[in-house]
């Protein structure tokens, strides 16, 4: 009997019973048949020689459209795996999946790859997809699954069955003589994988946990098309020349110790970029009408226990004993805050209470996981948290979505995205709570005029949340801020304000941060401005370059002149030529570089060069001054 098919321009193809993705794709026309990937069936992407059913919505998968990129990255993986299995063979394999531009293998091995090894391993994947071997998917049963696996030797792979949920349908993948555990689905030769390349080799546990076996983990890009792999591996080294770990040892920013693994140290210039940017929240929070608060990082673990933390959050937290007390540090700001404000009485006149907090947090993040300043067990956020009335809720996120924007675009983020994170599995408060303040959000980002998506079961544990993230130089989304609606914590607490009615009411609490950690936030700019800062951040705003030994009084009186205008201004007195300062200067990306010589000495100026625009002439000091001053109270970019 013959089937019928829908297409996406709603025509509708009679075929073969039986037919495949692929049949679809010949009747269609040779040209498509030969770019086919895969096939999309009533919305879910199958593989491509797979028997379509009947009455289905198709649509032929090519390299034209966003998907594949999944499938080809999938396959690569799997191309991966059976490249190091003919080279290694005593090699056992785990995982293989996709991640955000590209993909990684784990491998169980008794030496970790070396480069040499992975250039082979490469090489070898390249002589694999030019065999254009067939890929065929095969169902199993859960015994054969197992004594396949097992009668292989891959230990890992009948964990993975074993794991797999009984009912649940099994499937394998076969290339040429390796065969592979997955869902798919998968290209259907080796020979459409053309464009991959394997980047580098790290250590991963087992399925993730510390106490399992350390595996070699060898991570890979694969594209349509070698033009596309090109541009990205172009994108790579750029984003490589701009990594923050680099650039805050070459600038002497920051360094990390094993006494305090995953703790930021920040050096002297580190710390003026730190508190450059705490001083800028600090004149914000003034204009917006924040009141600041000190907490302490250490409080009793029954506190945490009443905001829900303790149940909630517990593996991520620090905890000690002292006089028979059980403490824990502080993950978040948000329980002290409830202190201080129950700690007074409240009126309606008096709302909304706006309390910032750059205390110090501390959570466990293991090491595995840990990343340079963008993930760290110790941080400062610009944290805040507003107690209002459900009535002054609407106005108070209108006004931090206005606040984000003026704070983002400082820092030159110019493009916003924004998610709506809802209810996740663990939580606390009624479902009627929790729907109530997803509308509240969803509602506020409309009438802003924002177009956000859904990120389902991402929402903290207390509430809902407005997830903001930036777009950063090289167009990597970085999410930053967050707004989120509180109805639990209050009422945990007994928070109560004095209605018009002289009844007591519980007010709504917003938690929000705007950069959020700060340790995490400077990296992400780092990044972003390649450690070149502008003016009013960067650690050192002028050098001054002497030409002449004759001329290190003059040096000295402008060091002097500079630093009672509130300028950090350092002098270059080494015995080098001109040129070689002017050039290290460059590398340590200072913004003003000033020349002087005798002529500069006799006419109480200096001659200006710019690190990007170069030579601005020379300018008397006090107009230097000046300039320089207006950039930095503007906060130029």
């Amino acid at each position: 009997m013959p089937i019928t098919v829908k297409l996406p321009d709603g025509s509708q193809r009679e075929l073969d019973s039986g037919a495949t993705g692929l049949d679809l794709a010949r009747s269609i026309g040779p040209r498509l048949a030969d770019s086919a990937l895969s096939v999309r069936v009533d919305g879910k992407n199958v593989d491509l020689k797979a028997p379509l059913p009947d009455g289905a919505s198709v649509s032929i998968i090519t390299g034209k459209d966003p998907e594949s990129l999944e499938i080809v990255r999938h396959s690569s993986a799997h191309l991966l795996a059976q490249a190091v299995k003919r080279l290694f063979p005593e090699v056992k394999v785990g995982i293989g999946p996709t991640i955000e531009d590209g993909f990684y293998y784990d491998f169980l091995v008794e030496k970790f790859f070396t480069p040499e090894d992975v250039t082979a391993i490469e090489t070898e994947m390249k002589a694999i997809a030019e065999e254009n071997l067939p890929v065929i998917c095969e169902e199993l049963s859960r015994n054969s699954a197992l004594a396949r696996f097992g009668s292989m030797g891959e230990h890992l792979k009948v964990e993975l069955v074993s794991d797999i949920p009984e009912g649940e349908t099994i499937t394998g993948y076969r290339q040429g003589d390796f065969f592979d555990l997955c869902r798919g689905p998968h290209v259907p030769e080796t020979g459409k994988l053309k464009a991959f390349k394997l980047l580098h080799v790290a250590a991963a546990y087992w399925k993730g946990n510390e106490k399992n076996a350390s595996m070699c983990r060898i991570y890979g890009t694969a594209f349509n098309t070698q033009k596309e792999l090109t541009e990205h591996l172009k994108h790579l080294e750029e984003a490589k020349a701009r990594d923050h770990r680099k650039l805050g040892r070459e600038l002497g920013l920051f360094s990390f110790h094993p006494e305090a693994p995953a703790s930021p140290f920040f050096h002297p210039k580190g710390a003026i970029i730190y508190n450059e940017l705490i001083n800028y929240m600090h004149e914000q929070y003034f204009l917006e009408g924040y009141q600041e608060i000190i907490t302490p990082q250490v409080l009793d673990v029954s506190m945490w226990k009443t905001s829900g933390h303790y149940e909630n959050f517990h593996e991520s937290m620090y905890f000690t004993e002292a006089e028979e007390r059980e403490f824990a540090l502080k993950p978040m700001n948000c329980p002290g805050h409830c202190l201080v404000f129950a700690s007074e009485w409240h009126s309606y006149r008096e709302l909304p209470i706006r309390y910032a907090d750059f205390g110090r947090l501390h959570r466990f993040e293991r090491s595995g996981v840990s990343h340079g300043l963008t993930r760290v067990r110790t941080f400062c956020q610009d944290d805040a948290h507003i107690f209002c009335t459900p009535e002054q809720m609407k106005d108070e996120m209108a006004a931090l979505l206005r606040f984000v924007q003026k704070v983002y675009g400082v820092f030159g983020f110019e493009e916003v995205r924004v998610a709506l994170a809802t209810r996740p599995e663990k939580r606390i408060g009624s479902d009627e709570i929790w729907t109530h303040s997803e509308s509240a959000l969803s509602e506020a980002l409309k009438e802003a005029g924002y177009d956000f998506h859904i990120n389902p079961g991402e929402g903290a544990f207390y509430g809902p949340k407005i997830e903001f993230q930036v777009m950063d130089a090289l167009r990597r989304p970085w999410q930053l801020g967050t707004l989120q609606v509180d109805y639990s914590m209050p009422q945990r607490f007994g928070l109560k304000y004095v209605k018009p009615d002289n009844t007591e009411a519980t007010p709504v609490m917003l938690h929000r941060a705007i950069l959020g950690s700060l340790e995490r936030f400077m990296g992400i700019l780092i990044e972003h401005c390649g450690g070149a800062f502008p003016a009013w951040l960067a650690p050192v705003q002028a050098i001054i370059l002497p030409i002449t030994d004759r001329v290190h009084g003059y040096a000295n009186e402008l060091l002097m002149s500079a630093r009672e205008h509130g300028f950090r201004v350092e002098v270059d007195s080494r015995n080098e030529k001109v040129n070689a300062k002017i050039r290290d200067a460059q590398i340590q990306k200072i913004p003003y570089m000033l020349v002087i010589g005798d002529r500069e000495a006799t006419e109480n100026s200096v001659s200006v060069r710019h690190r990007r625009a170069g030579d601005q002439g020379v300018q008397p000091i006090e107009a230097f001054f000046g300039a320089l001053e207006n950039e930095i109270k503007q906060r130029l970019r």
